[in-house]
């Protein structure tokens, strides 16, 4: 089994190099392919000056999805993984892949900080929606049979985030199992935690609910128990003098809204796609992603 794997990377130039170290001492068998949106950190003369990376893809979207499907949709091995630039692969990782992918469709492993005691992970988030049971794959760490990601048509290019648990939600409908390897490892730096775009993770969560199940009680449920259970959190640091009340206010509207726009948006999706694969912005919609290819299988470069 052939192993291609796509790095979809945006202004993280210093952070893709050691990604790309990794890779080529721990997989250096595999087709390494970068997906770079609009960076501005001199990422392309860095992975162009590389002899490691076999193809650089430009694109012009600063989504992350549309960078997996642009990777994806240039990736010639018959085993396909997606790793963040952030990401390091360790030792084993690559065989842990192509053995698992043997007799499971999807696999997925942990993702722990490095140089930190990593807590214990004993397998992938699930959970049970509208009668559903989802297994969740870690973004940066999961590597499919190409079969798979065809009948799943790549990631949904509506969403700016949340697209890896919305095509979890796609391979649970298409009765994909993921499975999970804990010697299919990768490290990562802890980053600072920044403030939540409510509103942009509510779309998010109300796009995928109402797309992949219809309007029904348990998707309600599920999206005004998250919502509540935000609104608890944050309301908690408001008492403990960490927020403002009026941040708090402005948080529920931003919530409210996100969750109405992307519940219509998602209502909408599911009456143009009534595929198994739930994807009418997917991978076969378009091929206009790459501004510019380098491809170093075959000295191809085309603008």
């Amino acid at each position: 089994m052939e192993l291609s794997v796509v790095v979809p990377t945006l202004n993280g130039r210093d952070r893709l190099s050691a990604c790309l170290d990794a890779l080529a001492a721990h997989a250096p068998d595999a087709e390494v392919i970068v997906a770079n949106g609009p960076s501005a950190d001199g990422t392309t003369g860095m992975v162009r000056d590389r002899d490691d990376v076999d193809v650089l893809v430009e694109i012009s979207d600063r989504s992350v999805n549309v960078a997996r499907n642009a990777g994806i949709e240039v990736a010639s091995g018959d085993a396909v993984a997606l790793v963040d630039f952030d990401r390091r692969v360790t030792d084993g990782w690559q065989e842990a892949v192509l053995e698992r992918l043997e007799s499971a469709p999807v696999v997925t492993g942990p993702s722990l900080p490095i140089d930190r005691e990593a807590p214990a992970v004993d397998g992938p988030e699930h959970r049970r929606i509208a009668g559903r049971e989802v297994r969740y794959f870690t973004s940066g760490n999961v590597a499919f049979r190409r079969g798979v990601l065809e009948v799943l048509d790549g990631f949904d290019e509506y969403l700016n985030v949340g697209g890896a648990r919305d095509a979890a939600h796609r391979l649970a409908g298409l009765g994909h199992e993921i499975a999970w390897n804990e010697r299919m490892s990768v490290g990562h730096e802890p980053l600072a935690e920044g403030g939540h775009d409510w509103r942009e993770k509510y779309r998010a969560l109300g796009y995928r609910l109402a797309k992949n199940y219809g309007v029904r009680p348990g998707v309600v449920r599920t999206l005004v128990g998250e919502a509540l259970c935000d609104a608890r959190t944050s309301f908690e640091e408001v008492i403990r003098g960490e927020g403002a009340p009026t941040a708090w206010i402005g948080n529920g509207w931003r919530v409210a809204r996100g969750s109405l726009e992307g519940s219509t948006d998602g209502i909408v999706a599911r009456a143009r796609d009534r595929s198994p694969s739930r994807n009418p912005r997917g991978l076969s919609v378009r091929h206009d992603r790459a501004v510019a290819l380098y491809d170093r299988r075959d000295g191809r470069v085309e603008r």
